[in-house]
């Protein structure tokens, strides 16, 4: 069944909150304040059963000036909006600033209620309503019903919920594709459960046991449970208000505003571009301005930085960006409102282009048709000015979170993109990220060009280090972006991972003839010393080898196996290691065990060298110690 998000709006005392009551027979002022002054400060819930079975969530906002950051909180989730003009009072301050917020928001679907019919007569009414129509000419609710009622006795009521259930078939369903994203715009604790929070879930679709992440402090969780409309469920989903009781969180470190969202999908961010406009009664709107800015359920302070010009006349619009001093969470599309630092009045509003924009010089005919396309481009322009502006390969999940697209046209748009040729994938056995093809042909190219030289430098070592090389080529990816780029590369024929380094598999590794020649000797060396070997710094200094030269020549021979090194100062050929394990094994099998004494005799050498052959053989699992001697692996011999 449809979900619809109902609020209302209209200036303090207008009788709001008495509509609701007499609506749904649910009192939303919750508050011992509220209650005694009678009016409302916070946010107030209730729900409408329509006929036909369709239950509505019902927002009640604040009227009074005061609490219009309160009134923001609640209204930018609703579908269809109540206007509320009190019959003896006609249009008010916070009427005309209401309406502005619901223009703003681009709430299209509404009904005009004039409340209060018992307290005024026809005549005065009907220029109520005359008033009324000439005060909304030329918004979104020009053409929006007119409904007179009475709360006190009742007049109108069911005119009125008709009214609803007719508008309510126009209001679009909201699209569950893309991640789930729930504003926070109230949280409280229950005892035996912990803390929950409500918000009206803007898209995607949340279930009983996901795992979430609560932005922008980055707190991971699970969803314990979940109700909507005071009903346990096992799924919510975009356009519901829920209720969210999330396991392991303290609700002091929870606040309104807050977003939840699944893990490492959204980022937040503190600069945001804009395309923003002025209203028309508002004052002109300078370059770096301090504003309240207003999205989802949050308010934050921030500097408005204007683009194309030094000063935003009233009535304009234009590209902006926003530089706020705290962070929030948002997606491409969202729309958001902003109020003047002092004195506090709504002065315009807009949507968000990019939420994690990167800073921008002014007057910059590149920056603003990058955010023309950015704004109206089509799907494949928008994946691609996005990927290429990214640090990294994104999934389909983050290009989602960012282009403002729905994720069944992101895939598709990326599938069309990659049988141009234009997308490349990075595939893993987890996930496949996304980069543009002249990127990846860019970094491929710059991978080759490194390791290439690396072979050149140095000759005798197997590779490029993996982390030295993304540390200095690629430091702004992670390690697993990094990982899946580098089996790409592979699987194309490009490079070899071996261990933990880089190599071209395409570049012949031969040795340069002095290198070949000096390895000859060593190597004749330790072969002759047997199973008294030199030490590596006698043959080093004995043929003048620099001592870093030298290390590049023994962890060759040592890669290549030519030598083993059984200690920092111990070497011996391979052969000689061999015929040890031969001797040794023809021994235990005759003994049962070996001592190192025994061992060194057998051997003829010294405990010197005796001693870390039988180490390396326990390491191996050819030996193992037992007490003081050494048995064969796998041998039920004990002492």
């Amino acid at each position: 069944m449809r979900s619809l998000i109902i609020g209302t709006a209209g200036h303090v005392d207008h009788g709001k909150t008495e509509l609701i009551r007499a609506l749904t027979g649910i009192d939303t002022d919750r508050l011992q304040a509220e209650k005694e002054r009678g009016i409302s400060i916070e946010l107030g819930f209730a729900y409408l059963d329509l006929p036909g079975g369709q239950r509505a969530g019902i927002i009640d906002v604040p009227g009074h000036e005061r609490f219009i950051k309160n009134m923001l909180a609640g209204v930018g989730g609703i579908d269809l909006v109540l206007l509320v003009i009190a019959a003896d009072e006609g249009v008010m301050p916070q009427t005309r600033e209401h309406l502005h917020i619901i223009q703003l928001l681009g709430i299209t679907r509404g009904i005009v209620v004039i409340t209060k019919a018992d307290l005024v007569d026809d005549e005065w009414l009907e220029l109520v309503k005359d008033d009324v129509r000439d005060f909304l000419k030329g918004t979104n609710l020009a053409n929006a019903p007119v409904v007179v009622v009475s709360s006190v006795t009742r007049q109108g009521i069911d005119k009125l919920m008709d009214t609803i259930v007719e508008v309510a078939q126009d209001v679009e369903e909201r699209k569950i594709s893309g991640p789930a994203r729930l504003p926070i715009d109230r949280k409280f604790s229950v005892t035996g459960f912990g803390s929950v929070v409500t918000g009206t879930l803007i898209s995607g679709v949340f279930k009983k046991g996901d795992a979430v992440e609560i932005l922008p402090a980055g707190l991971h969780s699970r969803i314990r449970s979940m109700q909507v409309h005071g009903s346990e469920v096992q799924q919510a989903r975009a356009g519901q208000r829920v209720a969210i009781n999330l396991a392991g969180i303290d609700l002091d470190d929870l606040h309104r505003g807050d977003v939840v969202a699944p893990p490492h999908i959204f980022k937040p961010s503190n600069r945001m571009d804009l395309r923003l406009s002025l209203l028309s009664d508002a004052r002109p709107l300078k370059h770096r301005a301090r504003v309240r800015f207003y999205i989802g359920a949050a308010e934050l302070l921030g500097r408005i930085v204007l683009l194309d010009r030094n000063e935003l006349k009233p009535g304009d619009d234009a590209l902006t960006q926003i530089i706020l001093e705290g962070q929030t969470v948002a997606a491409k599309g969202d729309r958001f409102v902003i109020r003047s630092y002092s004195p506090m009045q709504t002065i315009g509003g807009g949507q968000v282009i990019e939420p994690n924009a990167q800073r921008h010089k002014r007057f910059r005919e590149e920056v603003l048709q990058a955010l023309e396309t950015l704004e109206k481009g089509r799907p494949e322009d928008l994946v691609v000015q996005f990927l290429n502006q990214s640090q990294s390969p994104a999934t389909i999940e983050e290009i989602v979170s960012n282009v403002g697209l729905s994720r069944e046209e992101t895939a598709a748009t990326v599938e069309t993109l990659a049988q141009k040729k234009r997308l490349k994938a990075l595939r893993s056995d987890e996930v496949w990220f996304w980069m543009t093809t002249d990127t990846f042909l860019r970094w491929r190219n710059m991978v080759l060009d490194a390791v290439k030289k690396y072979h050149q430098k140095f000759p005798l070592r197997e590779g490029y280090p993996k982390e030295e090389l993304r540390s200095r080529y690629f430091n702004k990816i992670n390690g697993k972006v990094w990982h899946v780029f580098l089996e790409t590369l592979q699987s194309d024929g490009d490079i070899d991972i071996t261990g933990q380094a880089v190599t071209l598999s395409n570049m012949p590794r031969n040795l340069p003839p002095a290198y070949g020649n000096m390895i000859e000797t060593v190597i004749e060396e330790f072969k002759i010393g047997g199973t008294q070997p030199p030490s590596w710094k006698e043959v080093y200094l004995k043929h003048g080898l620099g001592e870093s030269e030298a290390a590049e020549i023994m962890n060759y021979l040592v890669r290549q196996g030519e030598l083993i090194k059984l200690t920092d100062n111990v070497l011996i050929h391979r052969e000689e290691v061999e015929k040890a394990k031969e001797k040794l094994g023809q021994y235990l099998e005759e003994h049962g065990s070996i001592t190192v004494g025994e061992a060194r005799n057998l051997l003829a050498t010294t405990r010197k060298y005796a001693l870390p052959l039988l180490e390396y053989f326990d390491q191996v699992r050819f030996t193992k110690r037992v007490g003081d001697e050494r048995v064969l692996w796998g041998s039920s011999k004990v002492t």
